[in-house]
C-alpha cells in the first residue's frame, strides 16, 4: 500500500508539471511568432507522450500485479528461494539454473500464462530486464486472452 501512495503522490506532482508545461506551450503558441508557435507545439505534443508512457507503464504494472495474486492463489507464483551475497543480489549460478527450468517450462506450455510469468522473474532475477519485460508482456497478453471478462 505504501507504493501506491508513492506513485500516486508522483503522479500527481506530475500531473501539476504537465499543466504547468501546458500552460507554457499554449502562450506560446497564442504569441504568434513562427518559431514561438512550432516551440509551443512540440512542448504541447510532450505531455502527450508522457501520459501515453505513464499510462502503458500503470497498465503493465497492475496487469502484473493481477497475474501475481492468480497464481499465488493457485501456488504457481515462483519461490523467492534463490542464494544471495552479503550485497543481497541473487548468485548467478542459481538464477542461470533457474532460468534453464523455467525456459524448458515455458517451451512445454508456450500458451500458459503462468510459465511466461515466472520465465520472466527467471530472467530478472538474471539481470536481463529487457528479455523479463518481453517475457512479462507475453504473460499479460496471454492473461488476457484467457481470462473471461465480468
Amino acid at each position: 500500500m505504501k507504493t501506491k501512495a508513492v506513485i500516486g503522490l508522483l503522479l500527481a506532482a506530475m500531473l501539476l508539471y504537465l499543466v504547468l508545461l501546458g500552460q507554457r506551450g499554449v502562450v506560446l503558441v497564442s504569441s504568434g511568432e513562427p518559431v514561438a508557435v512550432a516551440l509551443g507545439v512540440g512542448v504541447l505534443i510532450l505531455p502527450v507522450v508522457v501520459v501515453w508512457a505513464i499510462g502503458r507503464e500503470l497498465v503493465f504494472g497492475v496487469r502484473t500485479e493481477k497475474m501475481a495474486h492468480q497464481l499465488e492463489a493457485e501456488g504457481r507464483l515462483p519461490p523467492d528461494d534463490l542464494p544471495r551475497n552479503e550485497a543481497g543480489r541473487i548468485e548467478r549460478t542459481a538464477a542461470d539454473a533457474a532460468f534453464e527450468r523455467y525456459r524448458a517450462e515455458t517451451e512445454a506450455a508456450p500458451d500458459d500464462f503462468g510459465s511466461w510469468f515466472r520465465l520472466a522473474c527467471a530472467y530478472d532475477a538474471a539481470g536481463d530486464r529487457k528479455r523479463a519485460r518481453a517475457a512479462m508482456r507475453r504473460a499479460g497478453t496471454l492473461h488476457k486472452a484467457t481470462t473471461p471478462r465480468p
